[in-house]
């Protein structure tokens, strides 16, 4: 075949490869988080620059996700659930992501920046490095304890919506970054538990691939208990309130019995209800983190009327 029909047969990426580079669905839970740590701050903030900053803190959260999945590309094709993303499907050649990636965080990181304050900047600037760099290129391939370190880059959206109003930081706005920091590795690794051979046949050192499946079980329970008491009390700071600790009792209740029941299980049970009650307990760690800040947002909102918080 002549170089002429090779090209002519190339695939050509559209819009929607390029935006799936940006992991929609990642984006989507930053998006929110950032949304309410920024509103939920005691300093107004003028609708215009919110939104600005709102859309910086997604866009720089794309742009980290878009080198993220230049970075991984080579692990992404070994992995079915990961397999169809833009790179190593062929949809998007690996220095497109690299220079999208890049454009966007510059991009991202200076906007914020003269809209905003230079902390919040600052911030993003450094969650998009962590996760890129920290997190892509060194932990996620060199310890199991990966999930756990490189939760800190997940967990910076609220602070930095909080520190475009305030432009500082306090005990709410590092409370919020501890619940999603000590949330996601019982998150992952519930997740980690029913997606096992994935992770070992793409050589990820997963805890479930280098310290077993027993030892993963007791982990979920033990981090889910350590989320507890950073649940619970960023309901006593000034951002919670009666609601949001009704909702944080709840869902914690119900996460925790989740994490018993898989600390509870072996490898026969699981094989026997395909991987059921971890299924389960991955779909209730993600109402968990929405119901979480939707509570903190209400709170906020009914404060609005001299009926919220204590």
């Amino acid at each position: 075949m002549s170089d002429i029909s090779m090209q002519d047969s190339r695939y050509e990426a559209n819009m929607g490869d390029y935006f799936a580079l940006l992991k929609p669905r990642v984006m989507s839970l930053v998006v929110f988080t950032a949304l309410v740590g920024l509103l939920v701050a005691p300093v107004p903030v003028h609708p215009f620059i919110g939104f600005v900053a709102i859309l910086c803190i997604a866009v720089g959260a794309g742009a980290s996700a878009a080198l993220n999945m230049w970075w991984d590309a080579d692990i992404d094709r070994l992995m079915k659930r990961t397999a169809t993303r833009p790179i190593p499907s062929g949809r998007v050649e690996p220095g497109e992501a690299l220079g999208i990636g890049m454009a966007l965080s510059g991009f991202a990181v200076v906007l914020l920046w003269l809209a905003t304050n230079f902390l919040a900047a600052f911030l993003l600037a450094f969650t998009i490095f962590f996760y890129a760099v920290v997190y892509s290129m060194y932990l996620k391939r060199s310890t199991p304890h990966n999930i756990v370190i490189g939760g800190a880059a997940g967990a910076f959206p609220p602070m930095i919506g909080w520190a475009v109003a305030t432009g500082g930081v306090s005990i709410e706005s590092i409370l919020m970054f501890g619940l999603i920091f000590m949330w996601t590795p019982p998150h992952f690794w519930a997740l980690a538990l029913f997606v096992k051979s994935d992770y070992g046949r793409a050589g990820v050192p997963m805890l479930t691939e280098t310290h077993g499946r027993d030892a993963t079980r007791r982990q979920v329970l033990i981090y889910t208990i350590a989320l507890v008491p950073v649940a619970l009390g960023l309901g006593f700071t000034s951002i919670g309130g009666p609601v949001y600790l009704a909702v944080a009792v709840v869902m914690n209740l119900w996460f925790l019995k989740g994490a018993i029941d898989i600390s509870r299980r072996d490898d026969a049970a699981c094989e026997a209800d395909k991987h059921k009650v971890e299924i389960n307990v991955f779909k209730v760690s993600l109402y968990y983190l929405f119901a979480h800040f939707l509570a903190l947002l209400l709170e906020a909102a009914l404060r609005q009327y001299g009926i919220g918080g204590w």
